[in-house]
């Protein structure tokens, strides 16, 4: 799935286009039968279809749907601002690792987006960058906490709302809404 961390963007290009069919055809099939009752797999369809419009109420609902991430991530790609959420997840994995693997993890992590000629770099003020890397001295599960919420935050105030905005994200909705 699209949650891991060594997926190519383009694979999650193509999984939300996946995801672009499957919601269609599902809003398609939420034919129910006129006595109105519902089995269990269409309870289940019904909250697949409603999935995207719990994605407006949060940006937490979002990064916590294994679709809405895939289809933000697919966003992000076609923004040319992957790296965020590629770093946020990162941190993610890291602070879940054991402690034996920190150190190796951390300077992965570091190298890739947080110093100054790091190939994926994200966009953190200097004092940010200055703290994280005072943190890599002694790697510990909280080291990129604070550039991690630097990056949440700018996701949630900026990409958050222009993904809401997007004509992919509209019109899964719309047809969300329609169904």
């Amino acid at each position: 799935m699209c949650r891991g961390l060594e997926l190519l963007p383009i694979t999650c290009l193509e999984r939300a286009k996946e995801l672009r069919a499957l919601f269609g055809s599902l809003l398609q099939k939420s034919d129910h039968s006129i006595s109105g009752q519902s089995n269990k797999s269409d309870k289940m369809r019904l909250s697949e279809l409603n999935e995207p419009l719990k994605w407006k109420e949060s940006f937490e609902k979002l990064l916590s749907s294994q679709n809405g991430l895939c289809l933000f991530r697919a966003f992000l790609v076609s923004e040319f601002s992957e790296e965020n959420i590629a770093f946020y997840l990162a941190c993610e994995d890291y602070r879940a690792s054991k402690p034996s693997k920190l150190a190796g993890k951390a300077k992965k992590i570091y190298e890739e987006f947080v110093c100054s000629d790091a190939p994926r770099e994200v966009n953190l003020d200097h004092v940010t960058k200055a703290i994280t890397k005072e943190n890599m001295e002694q790697p510990c599960q909280s080291c990129f906490n604070l550039a991690q919420a630097k990056i949440y935050t700018l996701m949630e105030k900026d990409c958050y709302p222009r993904f809401l905005k997007s004509p992919t994200y509209l019109d899964m909705a719309k047809k969300t809404k329609t169904g």
